[in-house]
């Protein structure tokens, strides 16, 4: 049987709950690091554990603070939000901005955050300075919707950096969620998993081998 329509105190509950999970996710691939290992860029593009951390302090204090008319208390600690701050300097921690610190104040931007959706009804408006005029205007539902996503496609990028950075893996710190295997079953997966790419390619380069796009027709 389907069941009655959950109450608006609920579904924020419901929409809290998959956020934290997602601020929890993010923390727990920064813990037990040092500073060197916090900060390693492992792509291109400089992505790090610690930037990740600063940039979602940044993200939860725009759009469940400023959205709403609010402001962060002590602007001198986040000057890397400033209009006129340096590209990209959220997304990676200074030598003068610790893992401890840096922690910490994500943690005291949750309860920043969480001010604003406890103060707040769903359908409450806001308006989001940095988006386009015909869709700045939003409510405190569309706003945890789009922080939660963003936290946890962070969260992911995070689980591949710290499984880089030193083989930790895992979904949260009291379930992995991953199958059962000891290193040398992992090695083994692993080594299965290129056979089978450098198979898949070489089938594709081979005359007539390339593969047809997924769903497509058989051939004439």
């Amino acid at each position: 049987m389907a069941s009655s329509r959950t109450t608006t105190t609920d579904d924020k509950a419901v929409l809290h709950r998959y956020l934290q999970a997602a601020r929890d996710a993010l923390l727990w691939k920064v813990e037990g690091l040092d500073e060197r290992a916090a900060r390693w860029p492992w792509t291109p593009t400089g992505t790090n554990l610690l930037g990740l951390v600063k940039h979602a302090a940044g993200i939860e204090v725009g759009y469940l603070g400023q959205t709403f008319g609010r402001e962060w208390p002590s602007p001198d600690e986040m000057p890397w939000i400033a209009d006129d701050a340096e590209d990209d300097a959220d997304m990676w921690a200074t030598v003068d901005e610790p893992v401890d610190a840096v922690v910490d104040l994500y943690r005291r931007v949750w309860a920043f955050a969480d001010e604003t959706i406890a103060t707040r009804d769903l359908d409450a408006t806001g308006w989001v300075p940095w988006w386009p005029a015909e869709r700045a205007d939003v409510t405190l539902l569309q706003v945890m919707a789009h922080v939660t996503g963003d936290l946890a496609r962070h969260a992911g990028h995070a689980d591949v950096l710290r499984e880089l950075t030193d083989g930790s893996a895992g979904l949260r710190a009291d379930n992995d969620n991953l199958t059962p295997r000891s290193a040398a079953a992992w090695s083994r997966h692993v080594d299965r998993l290129r056979t089978v790419a450098d198979e898949a390619q070489r089938r594709s380069e081979a005359p007539g081998g390339a593969h047809r796009p997924h769903g497509a027709g058989p051939r004439a």
